[in-house]
């Protein structure tokens, strides 16, 4: 077999998670490609939690239906996932839990008690005896678990070893042969996010915790130290936004994370950041809403709200990755071209690119901190000096011979505040200015990506983290692929060209409306079909594939 997927499944508590990404380690060392899906309820422990680890000998960016193994460590696992099996699904479990003719059953909770080791080692011992079903060599999960598994090391292998020998030993055998290639980075979306924005030259990562921005605060607070980058935890989002714009000021790069009802409260900073030009960039993980939603799932129903945030006029930066290598990149760019153009740029990711695991395969060689337009020291320094492009140089408090002002009133070139008309007129054409150059800039970019069938009449666009499952369902189906990048500036003339060869356009989006298809409307550009999903949970491959198979009938 060339690909393989496997569903770990449990109560919040039970660490499912930790056992898919020592699944995922293992599978990585291999040689394999690897995806990892993660789905958990708003819970701290109870409810259903579960992992799927996708493998393949090529790669891939997202999850399929059907899976080759179920682990339960839970005894309602079985009940949460009937359509995902095979007649040749083979099934581990915890057998002083469940109960279960098929498959393989070991006293897991026993023998983790017997060994002074609380019920979440479970996740060791049953990931072991897949590993022994499978022919993997114990190295592999010796390895794993030193990587992925805190404390209790010793324990936790005597364990292990008891969970492979069981497997090795049982009747049940699917075989998962190494690859030639070689173990690949595997990172999660909010994880490139965090790099990339390093890459950048990121001072401060200041954030309050929301599902599902929340990893990039801890893996700042874990790593910030070896990235040069100080993780600061204020009391709620509006000190969040208020502190980035006050280090901003000061001249150090900041980043902000959230979700749409953080954002929610940082728009009226995010105006003053449009005025004052503060750069300042900001990670938004969509999720269901309105309100709270369902917390701990994805959608993409955030873009309308994202484009139009903010009261009255200003430029500001959308980017939207679709994959843990755009993260990286795209992040780097927008805390590049925040500094440049003294603008809000914001990241629109979702759970599902946030929290999911992928290979990662950029270049961090690639991204360096970009330099901003800065004053030289001669003369009168002017904080918002009229220039052709509308970019007025950057000093920073304490710079000897210049007072540095910011202000959330319209103003002269000084910072002074200014109400005639003529005035106001002058600074408002300045911003404006420095749209169009933002605009003109970007279109020298690669503002959107082309994959598939060149030649298809069928044009599939696709924005975010669905690019995974529209990529592998157009390959099956020959089809072509546009994915846009940039959201705002929205460069269209390219994007029009593309989309005019096409004599069917489908629009792939996780909301209910398809806020990407009004948006390109706006444009001219006018989907034929729609393809939504709306209930917290992405396209597999599998059922996209069905949907469009349906369009093109």
């Amino acid at each position: 077999m060339k690909e393989f997927s496997f569903l770990m499944g449990g109560k919040a508590g039970d660490g499912v998670k930790v056992a898919g990404a020592i699944l995922a380690h293992v599978l990585n060392e291999l040689g394999y490609w690897i995806f990892v899906y993660e789905d958990y309820p708003s819970l701290i422990t109870g409810g259903h939690n579960f992992s799927i680890i996708r493998a393949s000998s090529k790669k891939i960016l997202c999850h399929r239906d059907k899976i080759d193994v179920a682990i339960a460590l839970s005894k309602d696992t079985p009940e949460h996932h009937p359509k995902r099996l095979k007649k040749e699904t083979i099934w581990i479990y915890d057998a002083d839990v469940l109960e279960k003719e098929k498959g393989l059953g070991i006293a897991m909770s026993k023998i983790v008690k017997e060994n002074g080791l609380p019920q979440i080692a479970r996740n060791v011992l049953s990931v072991a005896a897949l590993a022994g079903i499978c022919g993997m060599d114990f190295a592999l999960i010796e390895k794993a678990i030193k990587e992925n598994v805190p404390q209790k090391i010793e324990a936790n292998l005597k364990i292990a070893k008891i969970g492979h020998e069981a497997g090795k030993n049982s009747p049940l055998k699917m075989k998962v042969n190494k690859l030639k290639d070689s173990a690949r980075p595997l990172l999660s979306g909010n994880e490139a996010i965090c790099l990339g924005a390093a890459a950048a030259g990121l001072d401060f990562y200041i954030a309050y915790p929301m599902t599902p921005s929340t990893g990039l605060l801890h893996f700042f607070a874990a790593k910030g130290g070896e990235l040069g980058v100080t993780a600061v935890h204020p009391e709620n989002e509006i000190g969040v936004i208020t502190m980035a714009e006050g280090a901003a000021f000061a001249g150090k790069r900041t980043m902000v994370g959230t979700a749409g009802g953080g954002f929610a409260l940082m728009v009226e900073a995010l105006s003053l950041a449009g005025q004052a030009e503060i750069p300042v960039a900001i990670v938004v993980g969509q999720r269901p809403a309105p309100a709270t939603g369902v917390p701990t799932y994805t959608a993409q129903g955030d873009l309308h709200f994202i484009l139009a945030a903010g009261h009255g006029e200003f430029p500001k930066l959308v980017v939207a990755p679709g994959d843990a290598d755009e993260a990286f990149y795209l992040t780097a760019k927008a805390l590049n071209l925040a500094w440049q153009y003294q603008i809000p740029a914001i990241i629109l990711s979702d759970k599902h690119l946030s929290e999911s695991i992928f290979n990662a395969s950029f270049d961090k060689a690639k991204i360096k901190k970009e330099k901003p337009k800065l004053w030289t020291g001669k003369g009168d320094y002017k904080r918002y000096l009229q220039t052709a492009d509308g970019i007025s140089p950057l000093a920073f408090p304490g710079q000897k011979g210049a007072v540095v002002k910011a202000t959330g009133y319209e103003h002269d070139e000084f910072g002074l505040t200014i109400e005639r008309e003529e005035m106001v007129v002058r600074v408002v054409e300045k911003r404006l200015r420095k749209k169009e150059a933002l605009r003109k800039e970007i279109q020298k970019m690669e503002t959107f990506k082309i994959y598939g069938n060149k030649k298809s009449q069928t044009l599939v666009v696709v924005w975010g983290s669905n690019k995974g499952a529209v990529l592998e369902a157009a390959d099956r189906l020959g089809l072509k692929v546009i994915q846009p990048l940039f959201l705002e500036p929205f460069i269209d003339t390219k994007f029009k060209r593309e989309a005019a060869k096409a004599k069917k356009i489908i629009v792939v989006e996780t909301n209910a409306t398809g806020q990407l298809a009004e948006l390109l409307a706006n444009h001219g550009i006018i989907a034929n079909k729609k393809i939504l999903k709306y209930d917290g949970r992405p396209f597999t491959v599998d059922e996209l594939e069905e949907k469009i198979k349906k369009i093109l009938k």
